[in-house]
């Protein structure tokens, strides 16, 4: 096969890189740890031979084997295969992949974040090939088998694919820095492409940088062994422009291997790309081009540059590749074309390091010997680790004088000496900070008699010392990152936790430790520990935490705090607050400020926005910070002023929130006095205002999009007929033009240009109102699956690292797949397994994972039903309504990237069977799926679902009915005494002293037939017919508050001499009065355990059939009573109820009498008998408020309001709970609405609060005095003579009272 070139990392692309690169190589190519003899030697072992004994087999079959390959030169590594023995029982099952270029400082593949297992064989002789996720280019490659067949031992035969590669290299000696000056000394350039591979030893180093006079630069560094480009395309003196940006990438690129990096500029975007890990961001500033001079340069700054930037340390290491908008540096440097700076050496083969690292896993050690019986103990390293703590170094002294340990211990180095030459003695030192950072830090102790001392990272300063009693006599061995097992006992070892992590540079006894000798069994031992390679991986680069979550690491696995974000989950993926206000409905919230995030666990984060519930539609309200009337001044310079509204929200928040509303407004008033709006019929507009994307908008409020006119102008009703906008007449004196704008793709308002005030005697006022949002059509979209066949279809599932799927469904069926996204062997699906079990199925390419919840009850009740399933590289999930979730962990090592290729199947899946039912609000990655659209051309699938109250109805409270809606549902109060979203307001009134209301059980001119069967028969009682003109049974419930006793409460009337009373006594005791005839006295029910007249709200709730009576009072346990049995339980013809006051003809019982005077004063709530509510009646318009007849002035309030039964949420335990002015949200209503400071209302509210109690006063002293110099008089107990006068005053007045109708009911005569 025909050798292919490639230079730098690219292939020809016609060219495939996938030759076979070791069958062609001679034995001495081959080398392994050992073979067991000469017919097994590692040169037999090519793919497919038979030499030799068919494949190469170790001495010994144990973890410490390696079979190594040596290309000759570096090449291009695209896949490898692997076979066992020749007709054998010997093959590898699993093994690793390690590469270098010399052959030292062993790199492992990596895949999916992890030292890669590649699977091998499961016989000796079929080939097992796996190509890499990504090319590596090495000259060396060397595989570990890490397990083998168990009947046999460990044979291999391999073969590696790929092809040449070729590129210059460059070494820079941290001194040498190479410019590459442009043809005309300045370069101002729109596009940049840089590229270039590197590897070093060092974390700090400027990897190439250039400048201009105007102020923009472009550096490339390294900081703290991550990349770091910092850029700047200009700011402006006045620093109103800031244009610096800094992105930081990578981690971990000081381990000498190499990382290649793109840097791709198109103006301000910028494509930052590090080992194949793609970064997009935008520059800060305002300005696209890139303005250097004279020179850019690599390896380090340029001398003649700023002397603050003199502090950066050049780069120590090699470059190749070296690519600038299409210049190859590397070819010009090596053709002599550039110039290197006089200091340093550049040279053109690249200068290895000759370090060789070890790297301890958790059951690691490694043992050296020292220089016994000395009195100085010398010990120095660097390591490099994730984990707070592990053991470093342990030694015993000779002759029994104690011990030496060295932790690290929560991220610092500690030192114990155990001194037990007198009495047990411990010395103990640390020092240092966050060690555990994954960076090389250098530990050097030294002990000597009565004296030690540590050092961290060469800081002398810092350096801790004792001058404790000390004797030194260092013993024979040194342990490195753990024990041997027959050691570890806790009389040598204070620390239990081994170390993992890497060392380099281990000197002991002032000695380098020889680790090559160490490998080879010439000194010392070890076991577990992996020499010439440090496998230290990141796993918080790339960063798998989400919206700002915090990632934290150990050696194994990682972490992310989500704090602070609003996001939780294993990765902060999933928001903790709901997608929009519709949502907070449908969970009994009310209104409210609450946090929402429109796109859930998309990019965006959450916003705090008003909730307004009302009746039949939830609002959204946004608020900014422009104050009402905001007076416009002119600006002489530009003729322009600028108004900016600053929202609680970023336009992107908004306009998410915009996209999925059904309707969307914003008020806009323009007050004007000789300023022109829009200069209409024609001409250009003075003033317009910017929307969405920056767009200008030149028509008013109460206008539309593409006319130039205000509402009056729409109206035909402008102050000046021949102008389209009030202001445009150009009077004198103040106008006006407002309106709601409500093109929702234009909202929101962003600014205001105004400009006709730069004239004498010009004046203009603007208003902008807050964003209005009603609605949620992402929440409802919904699709009816009607046939078990049909299905839709969308494009594939993006989910590789992070997925997470929600939605709504409802059904009858006991079984159906929601959805499901195939790859290759890849899937994810969602099913409802059965009646009482959901499921959550995938493969990542490590075998198929089921997750299932189980409900205690059904799930196929046709009621609503919320799935929540989430996968991500830590863990996966399942949630089910309000069930505990659950939870599978990923497993440490294998494959995290989920890989699709189907279309998306929702309520389908190939071979089973399908969906039955809705589902709704189907959101994938906090992208909402429209099904509603895709239904309508997909036959068998129906857009929409009806029936909501079957899961929504609990919500209607105090007997509201649920009413169906295409999109959700609303709570019909009409039959009650509540109002209010869910019928949980209450109604009620303060009543004064002296005042009443009356509501008539019928309406003028209606016959008693309809008057009974319209308003007091409950529909709930079928036995009851329209000819039926008495009540044997009857429901009352209200509450109320007062401090004055006694007093009338309630009192119902009727054409007989039947009534029904609720009274305070003068001792503030409640008493109910019944009087359905046949006994001489009223039944009397008297509740003496209490003072009702104490000024607190009181519950009141009777419930009487026909003898038998329950009474529940506040919170107490229902009492129950019974009439007398010579009563009647017929309530005879009612007429009329009254509410604090009887006003009745005819003859009224003598304790009533006397209570009437003065009458009720205090506050009654949400009164209702049977069907009937007589206090929303008067105090909402409705049908029955002709009913309703009033004396005073009704005052709403809800004072007499009964407490809650259960006490509301803490802040603490509610996560939707917000204080509506929190500090955190400075554009609340409260703020906008007046703008008034706090103080000044408060003190406003008290004076205002002090004249109306003045006032009150005086009105109540004034009725007083002349109370009994009205044209009539009331009930009241010195004026018997006085009823006539008085009934026929209140007739004369009232035309809803009708005469009493003479019964011959057998009465008692006194």
């Amino acid at each position: 096969m025909k050798n292919i070139d490639c230079c730098g990392a690219c292939c020809m692309p016609f060219e495939k890189c996938d030759e076979a690169l070791v069958s062609a190589l001679p034995h001495s190519s081959f080398s392994s740890s050992s073979f067991m003899t000469s017919s097994y030697v590692p040169g037999y072992a090519k793919l497919n031979k038979r030499g030799g004994a068919g494949g190469w087999s170790p001495s010994d079959s144990d973890h410490y084997q390696w079979l190594q390959v040596d290309f000759g030169n570096r090449k291009q590594i695209t896949a490898i295969a692997t076979q066992g023995r020749y007709s054998s029982s010997d093959w590898v099952t699993q093994y690793r992949m390690l590469y270098s270029d010399t052959g030292r400082n062993w790199k492992p593949y990596h895949q999916d974040g992890n030292i890669w297992a590649f699977p091998g064989n499961t016989n000796s002789d079929s080939v097992v090939r796996h190509d890499l996720q990504h090319p590596v280019i090495a000259r060396y490659v060397r595989i570990v088998p890490l397990d083998w067949n168990g009947e046999g031992q460990i044979g291999l035969r391999i073969e590696v694919y790929g092809c040449s590669y070729w590129a210059d290299v460059i070494n820079f000696d941290g001194h040498v820095v190479l410019p590459y000056r442009f043809r005309n000394k300045k370069m101002k350039t729109l596009k940049d492409v840089i590229s270039l591979k590197f590897k070093t030893s060092e974390s700090e180093g400027v990897i190439f940088h250039g400048e201009g006079q105007q102020g923009d630069y472009i550096t490339l560094e390294l900081k703290k062994a991550k990349l770091v480009l910092n850029l700047n395309l200009g700011s402006n003196q006045l620093g109103s422009i800031y244009g610096h940006t800094s992105v930081m990438t990578g981690s971990l690129l000081d381990d000498h291997h190499w990382h290649s990096i793109i840097i791709e500029r198109h103006g301000r975007n910028i494509n930052l790309t590090l080992d194949r890990h793609i970064q997009h961001f935008r520059t800060n500033g305002e300005f696209d081009y890139l303005d250097l001079d004279y020179e850019i340069t690599f390896g380090g700054m340029p001398f003649s540059g700023k002397p603050s930037s003199n502090s950066r340390k050049n780069f120590k290491g090699c470059m190749e590749s070296i690519n600038y908008n299409g210049n190859n540096i590397t070819d010009l440097a090596k053709r002599k074309k550039l110039e290197p700076s006089n200091v340093g050496n550049l040279s053109f083969s690249c200068v290895e390091p000759h370090t060789v690292p070890v790297f301890f896993n958790a059951t690691s050690y490694l043992e050296v010997p020292g220089r016994p019986s000395q009195d100085l103990f010398s010990v120095s390293f660097l390591f490099r680790t994730w984990n707070p703590n592990g053991l470093l170094v342990f030694s015993n002294f000779a002759d029994g004088l104690g011990n030496v340990e060295i932790d690290i211990n929560e991220g610092k180095v500690s030192v114990h000496i155990n001194v037990t030459q007198i009495k047990k003695n411990r010395i103990d030192i640390s020092s240092g900070s966050g060690l555990n950072d994954g960076q090389w830090h250098e530990v050097r102790f030294l002990a000597k008699e009565n004296f030690a001392v540590l050092t961290i990272d060469g800081d002398e300063a810092s350096a801790v010392r004792t001058n404790s009693p000390l004797q030194v006599k260092t013993g024979e061995k040194y342990f490195f990152g753990g024990f041997p097992m027959q050691m570890n006992d806790s009389d040598h070892l204070l620390f239990q936790h081994s170390f993992q992590g890497c060392m380099q540079f281990i000197h002991v006894d002032d000695q380098l430790v020889d680790l090559q000798a160490v490998e080879q069994g010439k000194l010392g031992s070890f076991a577990n520990v992996t020499i010439d390679m440090c496998a230290i991986i990141d796993r918080c680069v790339p960063n798998h935490c989400e919206h700002g979550g915090k990632c934290t690491q150990t050696w194994d696995s990682f972490k992310c705090t989500c704090d602070g974000t609003g996001y939780s989950g294993a990765t902060c993926h999933n928001s903790i607050y709901e997608l929009s206000c519709e949502a907070y409905k449908h969970l009994g919230k009310t209104s409210n400020y609450y946090w929402i995030d429109p796109d859930g666990s998309g990019a965006l984060g959450p916003l705090k926005v008003y909730c307004n519930m009302t009746e039949d539609k939830v609002w959204t309200t946004v608020y900014h910070d422009l104050q009402p009337q905001t007076s416009v001044v002119g600006n002489s310079l530009e003729k322009l002023s600028v108004l900016q509204l600053n929202y609680s929200a970023t336009m992107d928040q908004i306009s998410a929130i915009t996209s999925s509303a059904e309707y969307c407004e914003q008020f806009i008033s323009y007050s004007c006095k000789m300023s022109r709006l829009l200069n209409t019929p024609e001409g250009n507009p003075y003033t317009w205002w910017v929307g969405k994307a920056n767009e200008k908008h030149y028509y008013w409020g109460g206008s539309g999009p593409g006319i130039q006119k205000c509402a009056c102008g729409i109206e035909r009703n402008c102050t000046d007929p021949k102008y389209y906008c009030n202001c445009d007449a150009d009077y004198k004196q103040w106008r006006k033009d407002t309106g709601m704008l409500s093109y929702k793709e234009h909202l929101p308002v962003s600014q205001v240009v105004v400009g006709d005030i730069d004239r004498p005697g010009s004046e203009a006022k603007i208003s902008v109102g807050p964003v209005r949002c009603q609605g949620d059509r992402n929440y409802w979209n919904a699709a009816s699956f009607i046939t078990s066949s049909s299905y839709l279809h969308f494009s594939t599932f993006q989910g590789e690292t992070s997925a997470d799927i929600s939605f709504y469904f409802k059904t009858s069926a006991a079984d159906g797949v929601f959805l499901e996204n195939l790859g290759n062997t890849d899937f994810i699906k969602l099913e409802l397994k059965s009646a009482t079990e959901v499921s959550f199925s995938f493969d990542v390419g490590n075998g198929p994972v089921e997750i299932i919840v189980r409900s205690p009850n059904q799930l196929n009740d046709d009621q609503w039903h919320r799935v929540n399933a989430e996968r991500n590289v830590k863990q996966a999930s399942l949630q089910v309504d309000q069930l505990p979730l659950e939870v599978r962990k990923a497993p440490t090592e294998g494959h995290t990237r989920l890989e699709l290729y189907s279309q998306l199947y929702v309520g389908a899946a190939g071979g089973q069977r399908g969906f039955l039912g809705c589902i709704r609000s189907l959101r994938m990655n906090g992208v909402t799926l429209d099904l509603e659209e895709r239904a309508k051309v997909t036959p068998g699938v129906k857009p929409g679902c009806s029936g909501h109250c079957t899961s929504y109805g609990m919500y209607c409270a105090n007997g509201g009915k649920c009413v169906e809606k295409y999109n959700g549902y609303s709570c019909d109060c009409s039959k009650t005494a509540y109002d209010g979203p869910f019928c949980i307001k209450d109604v009620g009134a303060f009543f004064e002293e002296g005042m009443w209301l009356r509501y008539n059980f019928h309406s003028p001119g209606t016959s008693m037939k309809d008057l009974v069967s319209r308003t007091l028969l409950s529909s709930t009682d079928p036995e009851t017919t329209a000819t039926d003109l008495n009540l044997n049974k009857e429901e009352l419930s209200f509450s109320f508050s007062t401090t004055k006793s006694p007093c009338v409460l309630l009192y119902i009337s009727s054409y007989t001499q039947d009534f029904m009373a609720v009274l305070v006594k003068p001792s503030g005791n409640l008493q109910i009065r019944y009087s359905l005839g046949g006994t001489k006295e009223p039944y009397n029910i008297d509740i003496d355990h209490r003072n009702m007249a104490n000024g607190q709200p009181h519950t009141v709730n009777i419930t009487r059939n026909e003898r038998d009576i329950v009474l529940q009072l506040d919170h107490y346990p229902p009492t129950s009573y019974s009439l007398p049995t010579a009563s009647d339980i017929l309530f005879n013809s009612p007429k009329a109820l009254f509410l604090g006051k009887v006003i009745e003809i005819g003859k009224i019982d003598q304790d009533i009498y006397k209570y009437n005077t003065p009458g009720f004063t205090g506050c009654l709530s949400r009164v209702q008998f049977n069907q009937i509510a007589p206090l929303k009646a008067a105090l909402r318009p409705t049908n029955a408020s002709s009913h309703v007849h009033i004396q005073g002035e009704l005052v709403e309030s809800n004072c007499g309001a009964s407490p809650l039964t259960i006490p509301p949420m803490s802040a603490a335990t509610d996560p939707w709970h917000l204080d509506s002015a929190s500090a955190d949200f400075p554009y609340n209503g409260q703020a906008i609405g007046d703008g008034v400071n706090r103080n000044s209302a408060i003190i406003g509210g008290v004076i205002a609060v002090v004249i109306f109690t003045i006032l009150c006063t005086l009105v109540f002293l004034i009725r007083y005095m002349f109370r009994h110099k009205g044209t009539y008089h009331t009930n009241e107990a010195k004026g018997a003579e006085s009823a006539e006068s008085a009934d026929a005053a209140i007739m004369n007045n009232d035309p809803n009272f009708t005469e009493t109708i003479d019964e011959s009911k057998k009465e008692w005569l006194i």
